[in-house]
């Protein structure tokens, strides 16, 4: 792979490849083979922000040697539902690396994140939908997003939410998190000119189908703007938004 860097560069140099080329070249380059996974450490050039890690699946040996190489190849780092264990042991070779135990997110960087004016709000239709809306919060800060979460506004009393216009009106990019029936995506869109995120989350009685009847009234919004993430994906949804934001 250095190879092919190296003869991109003479051919820069020489002028006989434009940056832009060059650049678009970069994207296609190899991936790296750790026989259990191949990393795409191009993919900040495709979509701006390095590769992720799952955690959950992956053994603490499997998660250490992936991260050793994002962190080597881009200086940063995001590990989404993972926990202490991992933690732990990263923290040995990464002393400055951050754990949110919250969100269940871990996330390191050799430098500081480049800084959006844009706004992304982040709103709950209930308390309960809080652990969504803590990974969606920790990965916007980690790629440099301004955000702010606005909790439990659910339709069951709607002049919580009606009452926070202000907050509504001053985003960029809104992010709705709701489980049960996940009637306010459609609510909040009805209301704003902002392009709205719609977050199910598994929260609710047995007839919510672990969020398939939230996702199902969100994919059916009769508010145009409005788009849909998997259930109880967070993460995603703040990566769609940063994507906008940016």
């Amino acid at each position: 792979m250095s190879e092919n860097i190296e003869r991109l560069l003479k051919g820069v140099r020489a002028g006989r490849l434009s940056t832009d080329r060059a650049l678009g070249v970069l994207k296609d380059l190899p991936y790296k083979d750790l026989g259990f996974a191949r990393i795409d450490n191009h993919r900040a050039l495709r979509r701006g922000f390095p590769e992720v890690i799952f955690g959950k699946g992956k053994t603490p040996d499997q998660i250490i040697k992936i991260a050793r190489r994002i962190i080597s190849s881009d200086g940063i780092l995001l590990i989404t539902r993972t926990d202490t264990k991992v933690y732990s042991r990263l923290k040995k070779i990464y002393p400055k690396i951050k754990f949110d135990k919250k969100s269940g997110i871990i996330y390191y960087r050799t430098t500081p994140p480049p800084i959006k004016t844009g706004k992304v709000l982040i709103i709950t239709a209930g308390t309960a939908d809080l652990p969504v809306a803590e990974e969606a919060r920790a990965t916007l800060e980690i790629m440099g997003d301004p955000v702010e979460i606005l909790c439990d506004v659910g339709v069951a009393g709607l002049h919580r939410l009606l009452d926070k216009m202000k907050a509504l009106g001053e985003a960029d990019v809104i992010i709705v998190i709701a489980g049960m029936e996940g009637a306010l995506a459609s609510v909040v869109s009805g209301l704003v000119s902002k392009p709205v995120i719609a977050v199910p989350t598994s929260v609710g009685y047995g007839a919510s189908f672990g969020g398939v009847a939230a996702l199902l009234t969100m994919m059916n919004s009769c508010s145009p703007g409005v788009s849909v993430v998997n259930i109880d994906n967070g993460f995603g949804a703040a990566y769609f938004a940063s994507m906008i934001n940016k």
